[in-house]
């Protein structure tokens, strides 16, 4: 009967909470939104959305006019851009995402005139983190945390997997239907997403029910990743999202977005199974990129 009532009550669901990061409230807030729905969305938040915007604006230019081959995905360290035909595919899907993009990490390639804005931002997203990792250590239950083999800040200290990825969806013609990312889990702790320039973020509800993630200016949305959900032992779930197709009134226009993917050190131990590293690697050649 509860269970049928909650099925009822999440079908009912059309927006995420808006959680005011300056609020008292917003680590209670903040927790019970990702144990909900394996994501959160923020206003008032520290990251600098002016900054955010000139990076969407000089990183679609740079990639209209063709980014260097210095800059090549490097496989092996897997830094720099990664071009259409070189996009990873969801688990378990044998299509490529439409999208092409550029991943930076700190000690990683990224073109000068680019640069300055994409390490300001990179870091204020690490100090950023580093707040939400307390507060979700600060709501969960105190067997789990005293089973981390760390506290969760700790993981992520000095880790140079942590990336950022510029990511551009393609303008597609009008009536072409092409996965923009199709549905998966993101591999990480966390994912910090600053509002996109364009709608398109979805995420599947536990009936279910896909819902939109509404695409607000100033928001920054945060969501769990499976390295989080194996290291609280699924006390915290990752969600499936995806970024759907555009409609034929935003089909033209294309897409820039900014995920920060936070990644604890690799020999960091997630459960008695998985190491950070183990589990990155296992991932990377499930969905075709190692």
């Amino acid at each position: 009967m509860a269970d049928s009532a909650h099925a009822r009550h999440a079908s009912e669901v059309r927006e995420l909470p808006l959680i005011d990061y300056t609020a008292s409230t917003a680590p209670e807030a903040f927790f019970d939104s990702l144990k909900q729905y394996g994501f959160a969305t923020l206003i008032s938040h520290p990251l600098d959305m002016e900054r955010v915007n000139r990076i969407y604006s000089a990183w679609r230019a740079h990639f209209a006019e063709g980014v260097a081959s210095e800059f090549t995905m490097d496989p092996i360290r897997q830094d720099g851009y990664f071009a259409l035909d070189q996009a990873e595919s969801a688990k378990g899907q044998a299509v490529r995402d439409y999208k092409e993009y550029f991943q930076f990490y700190r000690w990683g390639r990224c073109p000068s005139h680019l640069k300055h804005d994409l390490e300001a931002h990179f870091e204020d997203c690490l100090r950023f983190s580093t707040t939400l990792l307390r507060w979700v250590a600060e709501y969960l239950p105190a067997d789990i945390v005293n089973r981390l083999s760390m506290p969760l800040e700790s993981m992520i200290e000095d880790s140079a997997q942590t990336m950022l990825r510029v990511l551009h969806y393609p303008p597609v013609e009008s009536g072409v239907v092409l996965p923009r990312a199709a549905a998966h889990e993101d591999i990480n702790l966390l994912t910090i997403l600053p509002a996109s320039d364009g709608p398109g973020l979805e995420l599947q509800l536990s009936d279910g029910q896909w819902i939109e993630v509404v695409n607000r200016p100033s928001q920054v949305v945060v969501n769990i990743g499976d390295m989080l959900q194996e290291a609280t032992e699924e006390f915290l779930r990752s969600t499936t999202h995806r970024v759907a197709s555009p409609d034929d009134g935003q089909a033209a226009s294309g897409r820039m977005s900014l995920p920060l993917f936070l990644h604890p050190r690799p020999e960091v131990t997630l459960s008695s199974r998985y190491t950070a590293d183990s589990y990155l690697g296992e991932r990377l050649q499930e969905l075709g990129v190692i």
